[in-house]
């Protein structure tokens, strides 16, 4: 007898239906797994026997042929486990005839029966309905991710026995939902920081265009304390971006699964000992890496020109193209990598280069080979260029308030709303105009054009790095409510590229 379920696999972060075609005949015992499987489910058969067993089943002692169709995508994991149980028990006729043949299943089994969690259970939940099905079976902490679905009727198991109660209409699907909500509190907050008005208005601007940057300064002058307040700004969460960080999330196994859910921008912050597999994705089962997990969030890297060269360069098409392509023997897969990229770096190898209150002691040599682990390329693609000096003792204890991230995340959102209204969708800011679009909504005031032509003249920008100016004065006009980018703005908008060309390349 044949029995066929359907489970899923998941190449990158789409899922793929596959089903589970379970036959047993008569021949010598054996259990072979067909279709193009990896490691982890060649050793099912192992797992599902002791399983069973141990559930108080009979495992068939017959010839048992297992196929994981279609047989041309690569199946890998333990998630096919509980399919292939389920599918045992049927052909031998411990179960009801037609169980589970409109239920998408994933699960791992323990040598008891008991049924453990899998990743990538919010990106199999968001196919399902897409091929026909409206039933699924997940492990029980899994629950939280397959809730989110509300269309979707979801079975918690904790064991074979409780997926066999299912199949004797013994179990009703939990009628729970849960109401998505963005969770916009944020444990880190501006007001904390004194000082730095410069370095705050240069991340309220990233924030509302979706800017690069790099924040430029000494130690201790506040580059670490300033990048990690910039997730408490940035605009909530809308259910489709959520629904796409929560899938990577789920897939790499780093969503906390009592929440189901990501509602928080995420913040990621790579060591400096950071490898290229870790930080684009990869290995030999292509999880992405920290490049995609920043989706939509924002990727810190402090110290940056003491990452490995590779590293660094393997930034240069996620910050153009807003996605990564990871090529193994195992196949390729192209993962989205749209974040707000935040660089943090000393001037010099000792840090003082340029410092009022101590001095450097590095060559001049020193200095230029430190500050061409940068490549020119990669320094084109970022956006602003902040110095950060040192606090002096007034401000430190000046006693006026600083600015909370609730005030300027008003007027972030506030300019958001405007590039809603010119662009029509919410994942496309100021930093993702194209050369139409540079044409059509950065309209310079004649004094303007002047100041551009005199500045484009005299410091050499790139094609690129004159494009990067007119985004940038076209957020800080939107952040004034001015239609038109008048020469302030475009002047606040030059001060921010010209350290590439006097700081970084002397």
């Amino acid at each position: 007898m044949t029995v066929t379920l359907n489970s899923c696999t998941l190449s990158g972060i789409e899922p793929f239906l596959v089903k589970v075609e379970v036959d047993l005949s008569n021949g010598l015992p054996r259990c072979q797994i067909v279709g193009l499987p990896d490691s982890a489910v060649q050793e099912a058969g192992e797992r599902v026997r002791s399983a069973i067993k141990n559930s108080g089943y009979d495992f068939p002692i017959r010839r048992m042929t297992i196929n994981l169709a279609p047989a041309d995508i690569r199946k890998e994991g333990s998630g096919f486990d509980l399919s292939m149980a389920l599918g045992i028990l049927a052909a031998s006729y411990q179960l009801p005839e037609g169980s589970f043949s409109d239920f998408l299943v994933v699960g791992e089994l323990g040598l008891n029966g008991s049924i453990r969690p899998v990743p990538g259970v919010v990106a199999m939940a968001s196919v399902i309905q897409r091929i026909g099905l409206k039933k699924m079976i997940v492990p029980v902490e899994n629950l939280q991710e397959a809730l989110a679905f509300p269309d979707l009727e979801v079975w918690p198991v904790a064991s074979i026995q409780d997926a066999v109660l299912i199949a004797l209409e013994s179990r009703a699907p939990v009628k729970e939902t849960i109401s998505w909500a963005p969770d916009e509190s944020y444990p880190l907050d501006f007001e904390e920081v004194k000082g730095q008005e410069h370095a705050k208005r240069s991340l309220e601007i990233a924030a509302a265009g979706n800017h690069n940057l790099i924040l430029i300064g000494p130690p201790g002058s506040g580059k670490t304390m300033l990048a990690e307040r910039l997730p408490g700004i940035l605009p909530p969460f809308t259910f489709g971006e959520c629904l796409e960080v929560s899938k990577i999330q789920s897939v790499a196994g780093v969503l906390r699964k009592e929440e189901g859910l990501s509602r928080r921008r995420p913040i990621r912050a790579p060591h400096v000992s950071m490898s290229y597999a870790g930080m684009v994705g990869g290995s030999s089962s292509l999880r992405p890496g920290e490049l995609s997990l920043a989706h939509r969030g924002v990727l810190f890297m402090d110290e940056l020109p003491e990452f490995h060269r590779d590293v660094l360069e393997s930034l240069r098409q996620p910050l153009e193209e807003k996605r990564v392509t990871v090529v193994r023997l195992s196949g390729s897969i192209t993962y989205p990598a749209d974040f707000l990229f935040v660089g943090a770096m000393n001037p010099c190898p000792c840090g003082f280069y340029g410092d009022f209150y101590q001095n450097c002691v590095c060559r001049p040599t020193d200095r230029l080979h430190y500050r061409r682990r940068l490549s020119g390329p990669l320094m084109d693609r970022i956006d602003l260029h902040v110095e950060v000096t040192r606090l002096t003792y007034e401000k430190l204890y000046h006693p006026e308030k600083p600015e909370s991230s609730r005030q300027i995340k008003k007027r972030v959102v506030k300019a958001r709303e405007v590039q809603l209204s010119r662009f029509g969708k919410v994942e496309i800011t100021n930093s993702k105009m194209n050369q139409k679009g540079l044409e059509k909504y950065c309209k310079l005031s004649p004094e303007a054009q002047e100041l551009l032509k005199r500045a484009y003249e005299k410091l050499y920008f790139s094609a690129r790095g004159h494009g990067k100016i007119l985004k940038i004065a076209r957020t800080i006009a939107d952040l004034a409510d001015s239609k038109t980018i008048e020469v302030l703005h475009l002047a606040e908008a030059l001060q921010y590229r010209v350290l590439d060309r006097n700081l970084l390349h002397e």
